[in-house]
């Protein structure tokens, strides 16, 4: 095969791309009207009123999808105005998303983000509209919003979104928000409550008469790669109806009218919002919103088995954290015949994991890859053909990818030869538009051979003489040292092995004179032991490559997390930027009064350094001088 082999479209399935919906408003439509009575999403509240979860069928969920783009439009937002949205997993997030798709641009921000950070894409954004939760006892949503909303110029009306009518026992707590509210600049910005505010629209078309266009922005979603530092992401209609009727074609018997799917990551990542979103709502299956919080709720994961089998659920997506956790609590004597499969993608999944999940639960787990720039699904390993082990599994069909060779100058030299690593490239109808600041589009784009640009996705793998894919690494994960370059995954997978490790991240700590040595992060299983001696001792028995054995282990009893459930390598590398300085400083005699060691998103890592009296800094300067990565240093008065 070569290297735009793809997997098949499901029988009797293909559309050209003419034929497809114009926008997500319609897809969504079609199936409202095909299928108007099938479940469409159900929600509840806390993990112990599972069984009675508020429900909606298709008719139900596009009226109000409809009334809410309505809302939207009665509040002056046309095809190129934004509507952020700062919500948990609820059904009127759903309605958030979808409808000011169909009347503007929808724009996801994670709600687990600082204030200030908030602020700054708010207005990197120009959010016109400000949908988030309703003050809550409990959240501090609100308590971090409201702190910084008049900081964002372009806001002109913000939307609360209450829970009680979630409660069987409504809080009174929750209903009156007029003093949490009173500090918002009212002569600029409006409030208004959500739910109620839809009550009052047209749920039977949009008023605005918009005839959406498949090259209109549809959303906005904010990608930081591994820095940290917040991208936005401009996709189109187009985007997100071709990626999730490609998805569709995999899926075509997992996910129909009568299969019931299960949301557990957070609706303001891409995943989600397509996966468990789009998707299924594009061919009529059951969506379960197991609390705001997902696979965080209280007592999701530890209940997530009841669930399945309550609801019959067939299907889930995930990230290898949460297939980990999942197995920490029995599944026996529970009924899974309804589970099929589940889709593990952001990080490479530990074999040792895959093996025993699938050999304990019966589920299979296809593993794939995607980004938020390629709307979400790339390639899978297909549900009825192959599944190989540590593959990303085949591209999707009417997608394209390949793995190229690059010159130093970062310019095209040729295609990769079958299982020869090079950066991976893909172009196809799902590629976004590009970045919203035109800075971040520097070097983004490659012409690939063929005179047409390709996506750079920034990382690296290979494609084996049957087309499929495989990482090998993101460019900026590699550890290198002494010029070799060490893939983090062939030090992940043997420590992955040992009987009492749940979770393993290994990173590169600066060194003088390698300029990394590789250095593992592990958390154990519950219960279990095992000193970092022990652990190194198994790596050096284990690991085949000696350059990549850890200089050291380091046991932590949580990893850093993103929203999403991925390890935040970023703050390791940093946790080892700060420890190798520190060391390095105090063995030469420097004393340090204060160090701060950050990731400035323009020019990579920042070592501060105060120190206690000014004779010293020259030192401090010739010791920091040593490490690649910027520096400051000032001393106290």
């Amino acid at each position: 095969m070569n290297a735009l082999t793809s997997l098949s479209t499901a029988p009797g399935t293909d559309r050209t791309p003419s034929s497809l919906p114009a926008s997500t408003y319609e897809m969504i439509g079609e199936t409202a009207r095909s299928h108007p009575h099938a479940k469409a999403l159900s929600f509840f509240l806390r993990v112990q009123d599972h069984e009675r979860p508020c429900t909606w069928d298709y008719a139900t969920l596009f009226a109000k999808i409809t009334a809410t783009a309505n809302l939207f439009h009665q509040l002056g937002i046309h095809k190129n105005d934004v509507v952020a949205f700062v919500l948990p997993n609820l059904p009127e997030t759903h309605l958030a998303i979808w409808g000011a798709q169909a009347a503007g641009i929808a724009f996801a921000i994670n709600p687990l983000l600082e204030p200030a950070s908030m602020a700054e894409l708010l207005r990197a954004g120009d959010a016109k509209v400000l949908v988030t939760l309703a003050p809550q006892e409990g959240s501090d949503l609100w308590t971090k919003l409201g702190s910084v909303i008049d900081e964002v110029p372009t806001l002109q009306h913000l939307m609360l979104v209450g829970l009680n009518h979630y409660r069987a026992d409504p809080d009174p707590l929750n209903v009156d928000h007029a003093a949490d509210t009173a500090r918002v600049d009212t002569r600029r910005i409006t409030v208004h409550d959500f739910n109620e505010s839809i009550k009052e629209q047209c749920s039977t078309h949009l008023v605005s008469g918009r005839q959406i266009e498949p090259t209109d922005l549809s959303s906005f979603f904010c990608t930081g790669g591994t820095t940290g530092a917040p991208k936005i992401a401009m996709r189109t209609h187009q985007n997100e109806v071709s990626n999730a009727w490609s998805a569709g074609q995999v899926f075509f018997d997992c996910i129909e009218v009568g299969k019931t799917l299960f949301c557990g990551l957070p609706l303001f990542h891409v995943n989600a919002v397509l996966v468990t979103g789009l998707l299924p709502f594009s061919r009529g299956a059951h969506v379960i919103l197991g609390t705001p919080g997902g696979y965080r709720g209280e007592g999701v994961i530890q209940h997530f088995w009841d669930l399945v089998q309550h609801h019959r659920i067939n299907f889930f997506s995930g990230v290898p954290t949460i297939y980990a956790a999942l197995m920490q609590f029995p599944w026996q004597g529970r009924d899974l015949s309804s589970l099929e499969y589940g889709l593990c993608g952001a990080a490479p999944m530990p074999a040792a994991l895959m093996r025993n999940f699938e050999e304990s639960t019966g589920l299979k787990i296809l593993e794939g890859y995607g980004l938020t720039e390629g709307t979400c699904v790339s390639t899978v390993n297909p549900p009825h053909g192959e599944r190989r082990s540590a593959s990303i599994g085949l591209s999707l069909p009417r997608q394209a990818m390949k793995a190229v060779v690059l010159d130093e100058q970062g310019s095209y030299v040729r295609d990769c030869d079958s299982d020869e690593v090079g950066l991976l490239v893909i172009r196809g109808p799902n590629v976004f538009k590009g970045y919203k600041m035109a800075e971040h589009n520097v070097g983004l784009w490659l012409e690939a051979g063929d005179g047409e640009p390709w996506l750079n996705t920034g990382d690296l793998g290979r494609q084996d003489p049957d087309g499929y894919f495989y990482l090998t690494g993101r460019k900026k994960e590699l550890i290198i040292r002494g010029g070799h370059n060490i893939d983090p995954v062939s030090i992940e997978e043997p420590l992955h092995r040992h009987p009492a490790v749940q979770l393993v991240a290994a990173v590169g700590r600066p060194d003088r004179h390698s300029g990394e040595l590789p250095v593992a992060y592990v958390q154990l299983k519950p219960g279990a032991s095992a000193t970092e001696e022990e652990l190194v001792a198994y790596a050096s028995a284990h690991i085949g490559e000696r350059a990549a054995v850890p200089k050291c282990i380091r046991l932590v009893t949580s990893m850093p997390l993103t929203g999403v459930g991925k390890i935040f390598k970023p703050e390791l590398k940093l946790r080892e930027v700060s420890d190798v300085t520190r060391t390095a400083l105090n063995e030469a005699g420097v004393l340090i009064s204060k160090m701060d060691v950050f990731n400035d998103p323009k020019v990579g890592t920042i070592v501060v350094v105060v120190l206690g009296e000014s004779t010293a800094a020259n030192t401090a300067k010739e010791v920091l001088g040593r490490f690649p990565f910027r520096f400051e240093v000032s001393w106290e008065s």
